[in-house]
């Protein structure tokens, strides 16, 4: 009897502290991620931490595909805007998710002069050259390494792809932290003169990908200062403004969709939010740069970073033709990006903090999201 009775109360109290952790119900497959192009392989690749945080990526543009991240109820939701399958990454838009380089943003007349030398680039915006073409790392496949929660994808770049010089080697690694940070290293490599200014073009909905726009998202940015655009354009001045009690202001929290329609004259180019921020910090070291919170869900995303700047971009032309992971269409302002990253078109603005990567030297750089939940 008294075995009887320790059996049955070890089983009630397994029972009772045994926590049945809840699947994540995701619309995708491995089978989905696995393809062949341009001769390599694709395939899809999972981190989870204690806190059954998940993410997920693909070795197509070395792109973070979901992460999936509780609310204040402890539900889980992906809050990455992205597809299912790899034939749907390469119909619809390359970057969402994706490593962008050799050099995010714009570069004013597709083009830039090293020692006397000009460089030609694709033209894919307007007049300029834009996240370094519309064929750049963010459709390559890259080779990986993964080892538990730390995932690296590497890239070699031959001599004037895309116009750039230099044959360049390329590493991301993403490590999924138990404090749930996702944090992305990267690393490059070069043999001639060039320039590389890489970021990670992510589009974020912290109520959830495909549930809503993101205007009630409040936004921080410690950035008093930008590189304001010349014309609807979005090529810098050159100048760095002051923008503190503008309309751009996101040194105090403010909802991001509160003063998106002002009639600022750079918000009217941009339409809406388009813009690179100054981080008010020392160069190159990591700290803080922006953080958001959406109110409902409770979900709260902290962006750390080397880099002197970050670029809010509010999905201002997101046209709903793209049909994302919940079978719902992106449509305008249903995502935001912050785009950890040196200053746009930096290789012609000779005042700006320089991107010239050259040989012998190694480009590094560190960008961290960190997720949690607060209350009010």
């Amino acid at each position: 009897m008294r075995n009887l009775f320790l059996f049955i109360c070890i089983a009630i109290f397994t029972a009772c502290s045994t926590e049945t952790k809840k699947e994540i119900e995701m619309p995708y497959s491995d089978a989905d991620f696995e393809k062949e192009i341009d001769g390599k392989a694709t395939r899809l690749f999972k981190m989870e931490n204690k806190n059954g945080v998940v993410v997920t990526l693909t070795n197509y543009g070395a792109k973070i595909v979901s992460i999936y991240v509780p609310d204040k109820d402890g539900n889980l939701e992906d809050v990455m805007l992205g597809f299912k399958s790899i034939d749907d990454y390469v119909k619809y838009g390359a970057s969402h998710g994706a490593v962008v380089g050799p050099f995010a943003n714009r570069i004013s007349g597709a083009k830039f002069t090293i020692n006397d030398k000009t460089y030609n680039l694709p033209v894919n915006n307007g007049e300029a050259c834009l996240h370094s073409g519309p064929d750049s790392w963010y459709r390559k496949v890259w080779d990986y390494e993964k080892q538990g929660n730390v995932t690296t994808f590497m890239l070699y770049s031959p001599d004037g792809e895309f116009g750039f010089p230099g044959n360049k080697t390329a590493r991301v690694k993403y490590t999924l932290t138990d404090d749930n940070e996702l944090r992305l290293d990267y690393e490059v490599t070069t043999d001639e003169y060039t320039h590389i200014n890489i970021t990670n073009h992510s589009y974020f909905n912290l109520r959830g990908e495909g549930n809503g726009d993101i205007l009630d998202h409040i936004l921080v940015i410690d950035a008093d200062n930008l590189t304001p655009v010349i014309d609807a354009g979005m090529i810098p001045t050159g100048e760095v403004t002051d923008i503190r009690g503008t309309e751009l202001d996101f040194t105090t929290p403010h909802p991001i969709g509160e003063r998106i329609d002002a009639d600022n004259p750079q918000l009217v180019f941009g339409s809406g939010y388009d813009f690179n921020y100054i981080i008010n910090k020392e160069p190159g070291i990591l700290a803080f740069a922006a953080s958001a919170y959406e109110p409902e869900s409770g979900r709260y995303m902290e962006v750390f970073t080397t880099e002197p700047g970050i670029q809010l971009y509010t999905g201002n032309h997101l046209k709903g033709d793209e049909t994302g992971k919940s079978g719902k269409p992106y449509t305008k302002r249903t995502g935001f990006c912050l785009e950890t990253q040196h200053f746009p078109d930096t290789p012609n603005q000779p005042t700006f903090p320089s991107t010239l990567l050259k040989p012998g030297e190694m480009y590094k750089s560190t960008t961290i999201f960190k997720f949690s939940v607060k209350t009010s």
